[in-house]
């Protein structure tokens, strides 16, 4: 059975487990207070029917025993009216929606997405502030809390990015800042508060007595301290408001794009992948699964083919594709042959070369990662593989055209970099559940740290302790829970995925360079 048939069902089992946040219990509370879960508010604010991509599911699964369920807040991008949109919730059935440390980095995550894309942004507030016992990891520091109001500031002030905030329960203390450095702010009667201090610090710092409406309820801050600007009955109500206000925002919708279905099925891609992630595959017959028509129109395919280049298309939006293809690459005019997944002098020569007309030609670039590292030895490094790889890099680094990843096996080493790794600022980087990222494989670790005496009687315990841990922290659910990709996506839903993020990067015609671009400095 291949490792991809095995290793999805197991991660759609996490998945729904996490998407019940805190519990049925925690559930029945939050609607016995009028109400909804963070998750039925993003389900009414989208499009009925229309994809969602969350970001960051994963993150912190495996931390906090457990009581950190998608780190307290939802996140992700889907549409609304059509066009696409950042949505943040915040998760009131863990822990009162409380900003763990991977909270913070869920929300900077989502607002650089709104930032390079220039989409609007929305905010679901409803949360109890910081998770004291964690403050260490929110408050301070250069990306604390206090980087989610930076980015704020420069959505208003150069970005221009809409930002819309609906307080739909409590907004305390730093966390007011959110929605106060939005473009306008929704409250809903009854269940939302905002107020740099609750009733309690009130009466502790001042000696006033004042209850929570009168203090920065919705009727107080839309009628006496216009901090906010519309008012809800309810969060259904709210909801419609949003989305009405969000519709009525200048946008001009693309032009539709005629596309043709891949000429195999999603389902084939389950057997495509080997049981072993060491073993080859044909990385085309994968590639027919995901493009229209299967079609590849492959550059310089008789140069250096153990990297594939060429031009694609998904759901009628042009790509740049470039993808590693796995096995033994027969050599030409008598040359040796290549192993499949590396990348030798040729192929980033060529990748290099290939990423700059992409950029010149304003078309987006896709990665598909299974990319064990550079290759080493004395013919690479006499034929200047140091200088082509980092031609390679410089290329993929610079280039102002949208960049998507999605790893499909192994991301590791500096291919891993040269591969629009995180560190670049890819604009979206997602992984099928195979994806394994590091900087080696642990047996090639194994054989680093020991050497000849990994075989030794005497540290077999610890080549094994080594193996396993490896192991472990290669598993795309570590990746996932670290925030390393954006998500993992099963084979069924990737090219519609894929889609609708070359749909969102491609909206903005301006240089995709890190986080955000000044107006100005490109």
């Amino acid at each position: 059975m291949s490792r991809l048939r095995t290793l999805t069902p197991e991660f759609q089992e996490l998945k729904a487990r996490l998407e019940q946040g805190g519990g049925p219990e925690k559930v029945r509370r939050q609607h016995a207070q009028g109400k909804l879960t963070a998750r039925e508010r993003v389900a009414g604010l989208l499009d009925r029917d229309s994809l969602w991509f969350e970001v960051g599911l994963l993150m912190a699964y495996d931390r906090y025993d457990g009581q950190a369920p998608a780190a307290g807040v939802v996140t992700g991008v889907g549409r609304i009216a059509g066009r696409p949109v950042v949505v943040v919730a915040n998760d009131a059935t863990v822990k009162a929606g409380a900003w763990w440390p991977e909270t913070i980095k869920k929300i900077l995550r989502t607002q650089e997405i709104a930032m390079r894309e220039r989409i609007p942004i929305v905010y679901l507030v409803d949360s109890a502030g910081v998770n004291l016992p964690y403050q260490e990891g929110v408050f301070p520091g250069q990306y604390g809390a206090a980087r989610i109001f930076y980015y704020n500031s420069i959505m208003r002030r150069y970005l221009r990015v809409p930002q819309i905030a609906a307080v739909m329960g409590p907004c305390i203390a730093g966390g007011a800042y959110l929605p106060a450095l939005s473009d306008v702010i929704f409250m809903v009667e009854g269940t939302s508060f905002m107020g740099l201090g609750g009733p309690n610090l009130v009466k502790g710092a001042t000696g006033q007595t004042v209850d929570a409406e009168s203090l920065g309820g919705a009727g107080t801050h839309t009628v006496r301290s216009a901090v906010a600007h519309y008012r809800a009955k309810n969060d259904a109500e709210c909801l419609e408001q949003l989305r009405a206000y969000i519709g009525g925002l200048p946008w001009t919708p693309p032009a539709p794009v005629p596309a043709r279905k891949p000429a195999r099925e999603a389902s084939d891609l389950y057997d495509l992948l080997p049981s072993d992630h060491r073993m080859s595959y044909d990385v085309r017959a994968v590639l027919a699964c995901l493009l229209d028509a299967g079609a590849l129109t492959e550059f310089q395919p008789d140069i250096a083919p153990e990297l594939i280049c060429g031009h694609a298309a998904i759901a009628g939006r042009p790509v740049a594709l470039i993808a590693n293809s796995r096995g033994v690459i027969k050599g030409r005019h008598g040359a040796a042959p290549k192993i499949g997944g590396i990348i030798y002098t040729e192929s980033a020569e060529k990748a290099a070369y290939f990423i700059e007309n992409a950029d010149r030609e304003r078309v987006p670039l896709l990665f598909l990662q299974d990319v064990s590292g550079f290759m080493v030895g004395t013919e690479a490094e006499h034929s200047g593989i140091i200088r082509a790889g980092a031609r390679f890099v410089e290329a993929m680094a610079t280039a102002t055209v949208p960049k998507i990843v999605l790893t499909l096996n192994h991301a590791s080493g500096a291919g891993y970099y040269a591969m629009a790794g995180q560190g670049f600022d890819p604009d979206f980087i997602v992984s099928w559940p195979t994806g394994r990222m590091g900087v080696m494989e642990g047996e090639s670790a194994v054989q680093a740290v020991y050497g000849e005496e990994a075989a030794a009687a005497g540290v077999a315990d610890a080549v094994e302790a080594m193996r396993a841990d490896y192991e472990h922290q290669l598993d795309a659910r570590f990746a996932a829970a670290r925030g390393f990709v954006d998500a993992i996506v099963t084979p069924e839903e990737t090219r519609d995925v894929l889609a609708l993020l070359l749909e969102t990067a491609g909206g903005w015609v301006g240089p995709h360079t890190g986080p955000f671009v000044l107006p100005g400095c490109v």
